[in-house]
């Protein structure tokens, strides 16, 4: 998927977070897996990008970004 539509998915499913606040969230996750974590994708990760493999992993829902997760209606 294209980083557009991976935007646009997250920024779609999650209202109350604008693209300053996405572009933070994948900005930290980036940092994360530039330091040594390991991307909770079963993916081959060796020809991605550590900044397209963060926002990936935001879209899937495997991280969550405090603050701005929508709150499911009972």
């Amino acid at each position: 998927m294209k980083v557009e539509e991976l935007t646009a998915k997250v920024l779609e499913e999650n209202p109350q977070m604008d693209r300053y606040q996405l572009a933070i969230a994948v900005s930290k996750r980036t940092d994360e897996l530039e330091n040594g974590a390991s991307s909770k994708l079963s993916v081959n990760t060796n020809h991605i990008k550590s900044a397209d493999l963060a926002l990936m992993e935001i879209a899937e829902g495997l991280i969550v970004v405090k603050g701005f997760v929508a709150k499911k209606e009972k």
